[in-house]
C-alpha cells in the first residue's frame, strides 16, 4: 500500500528556469510534493536520503551524456518508477537504451517555461505519476528465467497458421523485452502496439531486435505477417491486421485517438478478431487505463487464446486488470512465461481439433 500523504517526487533537470517552473506547477496539485535538482550525483543522493521520493522524473536531455549512467545508478540503488520526458520526437537511441535499462516510460514535454505551457506539461506528467505510484515493488530490469520454449514446428505446430497480437502501455518497455527474449526463432507472426510517442518506436524496435531470436522491426504499411517476425506499430497511426490471400498483412489506418491513444490496442485487437479469429493469440500487458480490454474480450468471443499479464509482474496493473474483470482473459501470466504458455495451449488445441474437411462442404 502507498503511504498516506502526497506523492513524493524528485525532478532532475539541468535547465534551471524550466526545472523551477515545472516543480512549481507540479506542486499546484495537492496530492504531489515535488522537489528538484540538477543531474548532480551528490545532490541527487542527498534528496534520495532526505526526501525518499516515490517517483523520479528526469529530463531525457541531460547534459554530458548523463542520462544512461543516471538510469543505471537509480535502478541499481533506488528502484522506484523513473519517468523520462523529452522534447524530441525523432528516433533517439539513448532514450531507447534508457527504457531498456529500466526507465518506466518516456513522454513528450516541451521545455517552455511560460505558465500555460509548463502547467499543461505538469498536468500531463501528474496523470502518469499517479499511475505509477502504487506502492508495489518494482520488477527487476533483467528478465527472470522463464520456461524453455522449443521450436513450434518441432512440436508439430505450424506457426504460419496463427497471429499473436500484443498491447502494452506504461511498463511495456520492460515487459516486452522479457517476453521477446523467450520466444523461439519460429514464433508465430506477431504485431505489437506499445503506447509510445511518435518517433521513438523505430529505436525501440531496433533495441528489441537485439534481444530476441525473432526479427523485430517497425511495421511498414502492407507488410506481410511472417513466422519469426515481430512488427511494432508506429507511434502516430493505428495499426490493423487484414486478410491478404492465404495470409495476413499489417495495415495502417487513421490517426484519430481511440481511448485517448493512437495507436490504440483496441483498434489492433478488434481487427485481429475479425481477420484472424480463432487462430489468434491476444496478450494485454501492463499499462494504465482500459485500452485493449474491450478488444481482448472481442478476441476471446472469436475463439482466440487470450492472456493478461499478472498483477505481480506489472508496473501498472490497469489495462490487464480491466480485461480480467471483464472476463476477457483465459489465462494470466508473467511475460517471460507467456511464450511457453502459448506453445502448450496451441499444441493442446491442435490435438483436440477435428480434422478440417477437404473440398467443398
Amino acid at each position: 500500500m502507498k503511504p498516506e500523504g502526497p506523492i513524493r517526487v524528485l525532478l532532475i533537470d539541468d535547465q534551471p528556469l524550466f526545472r523551477r517552473a515545472l516543480t512549481t506547477a507540479l506542486n499546484r496539485h495537492p496530492d504531489i510534493h515535488a522537489r528538484a535538482c540538477p543531474a548532480d550525483i551528490p545532490a541527487i543522493r542527498e534528496h534520495l536520503l532526505r526526501d525518499h521520493p516515490e517517483v523520479i522524473l528526469a529530463s531525457a536531455n541531460l547534459h554530458h551524456d548523463g542520462l544512461l549512467p543516471l538510469v543505471r545508478r537509480l535502478r541499481a540503488h533506488y528502484p522506484v518508477p523513473l519517468l523520462l520526458y523529452s522534447e524530441k520526437t525523432e528516433p533517439d537511441e539513448r532514450i531507447a537504451r534508457a527504457l531498456e535499462l529500466g526507465a518506466t516510460e518516456t513522454l513528450v514535454v516541451h521545455s517552455d517555461p511560460r505558465p500555460r505551457s509548463v502547467n499543461a506539461a505538469a498536468d500531463r506528467l501528474v496523470v502518469r505519476i499517479r499511475a505509477v505510484a502504487g506502492g508495489l515493488p518494482l520488477p527487476p530490469v533483467v528478465s527472470p528465467p522463464g520456461p524453455r520454449v522449443g521450436l513450434f514446428r518441432a512440436a508439430g505446430v505450424d506457426p504460419a497458421r496463427y497471429v499473436v497480437a500484443i498491447g502494452a502501455s506504461t511498463g511495456g518497455t520492460q515487459a516486452l523485452p522479457w517476453f521477446l527474449s523467450h520466444v523461439p526463432p519460429d514464433f508465430p507472426p506477431t504485431v505489437i502496439v506499445q503506447h509510445m510517442p511518435a518517433g521513438f518506436t523505430q529505436a525501440f524496435a531496433n533495441r528489441l531486435d537485439g534481444l530476441s531470436a525473432a526479427r523485430v522491426s517497425e511495421a511498414a504499411d502492407g507488410e506481410p505477417l511472417r513466422p519469426g517476425c515481430v512488427l511494432i506499430a508506429r507511434g502516430d497511426t493505428h495499426l490493423t491486421v487484414r486478410v491478404a490471400g492465404s495470409g495476413w498483412v499489417a495495415r495502417y489506418t487513421d490517426r484519430a485517438p481511440v481511448n485517448r491513444h493512437c495507436p490504440s490496442v483496441d483498434v489492433l485487437f478488434e481487427s485481429v478478431a475479425r481477420a484472424v479469429g480463432r487462430q489468434a493469440v491476444g496478450i494485454l500487458m501492463t499499462g494504465m487505463g482500459n485500452d485493449g480490454a474491450a478488444g481482448l474480450l472481442m478476441l476471446r468471443r472469436a475463439g482466440a487464446v487470450t492472456i493478461a499479464q499478472n498483477e505481480q509482474s506489472c508496473i501498472v496493473y490497469g489495462m490487464p486488470k480491466e480485461a480480467v474483470e471483464r472476463g476477457a482473459a483465459l489465462y494470466t501470466a508473467a511475460p517471460e512465461e507467456m511464450p511457453a504458455l502459448i506453445l502448450r495451449t496451441l499444441e493442446d488445441r491442435m490435438r483436440h481439433e477435428r480434422p478440417m474437411p477437404v473440398g467443398p462442404r
